[in-house]
């Protein structure tokens, strides 16, 4: 048996609204893994994410170390799990390490400095576009998409098509 991983999603806001509700009925989730060194060692932050789950699914805000730790253990054996980044550099160290997923789902990253806004929901930088570069590369597909119902966009494509890349 092992970990059944039916979401990974990038979206800085991590548990809110759109991952509580339609995410987590959608996928019958059981647990939900924020992978965030940042916010993995802000008590407070880590206790209100972990709170935000909805009931019935076990929230853990992780740093990446345990994280792969975790993995590694066995520990999360036949869970149905959601697990959720807020940049796509972590996600890359976690594939670095062997994590192997088919899909990574894009939900959101803000606008910030030095970022170009891609859609309305989604900026990036070049560091971002490295990272997403790499994951393509190793056969993983990339999608933008806020909520299941929504139609899934392929990150690399539009990259190119907004001469991104």
């Amino acid at each position: 048996m092992s970990i059944d991983i039916r979401l990974v999603r990038i979206d800085d806001r991590l548990i809110h609204g759109q991952v509580t509700t339609a995410w987590a009925k959608h996928l019958d989730l059981n647990r939900i893994l924020v992978v965030s060194d940042e916010a993995a060692n802000d008590p407070m932050r880590k206790f209100l994410l972990e709170q935000a789950a909805p009931a019935g699914i076990r929230a853990h805000v992780l740093t990446i170390q345990k994280t792969l730790d975790i993995f590694s253990s066995m520990l999360l054996n036949g869970e149905k799990v959601a697990i959720l980044f807020t940049n796509p550099q972590d996600v890359e160290k976690l594939v670095r390490h062997g994590l192997k997923v088919p899909t990574i789902n894009i939900g959101g990253m803000r606008f910030v400095n030095n970022k170009r806004m891609l859609t309305n929901f989604v900026s990036v930088d070049d560091k971002d576009i490295e990272s997403f570069k790499y994951l393509s590369e190793q056969g993983i597909r990339l999608e933008l998409r806020k909520v299941p119902s929504d139609h899934s966009v392929n990150l690399m494509d539009l990259l190119k098509k907004e001469s991104f890349l």
